[in-house]
């Protein structure tokens, strides 16, 4: 198992510094269990789309130096990346998944990360912060 942390203010300016972390991370640990250039390429738009909805969204209310917390663990079998926020409780399976071709503001991310990884749960944690959950399992397929 490996893992990382990361701990960043709530602003979008900070997202290449996150993206910058994240690379970093798979560059020591992802390509040696045989994880793809396209997996990791996903993973990456997973965070930057995790990320970015902390600050726009959970954070919008919020003094940018409320922080955003980032852990990235590596099992032999997945990576799962957790995103911390502290906006009010929010449940993303009431999105109304747009229809192909219709225009729609808001909501695509939640079901673009249900597309880049296997497994995705946004919940409130016992610490009244709310946790994204993103798992990609390393062979495609595997769940």
């Amino acid at each position: 198992m490996q893992q990382d942390h990361l701990t960043v203010k709530s602003e979008l300016k900070l997202l290449n510094q996150v993206q910058q972390w994240f690379e970093q991370f798979c560059l020591r640990h992802l390509a040696q269990y045989g994880w793809s250039e396209s997996q990791i390429y996903r993973l990456n738009l997973a965070l930057a789309e995790g990320f970015t909805n902390a600050v726009r969204h959970a954070h919008r209310a919020l003094p940018p130096e409320t922080t955003i917390e980032i852990e990235v663990i590596l099992w032999i079998d997945r990576l799962e990346m957790r995103i911390w926020d502290h906006g009010k409780p929010f449940n993303p399976d009431t999105l109304a998944e747009p229809e192909p071709g219709t225009l729609q503001v808001g909501g695509f991310g939640w079901f673009l990360l249900r597309r880049l990884a296997d497994h995705v749960v946004y919940e409130r944690g016992a610490d009244s912060r709310n946790c994204l959950l993103i798992v990609k399992y390393c062979l495609e397929g595997q769940h």
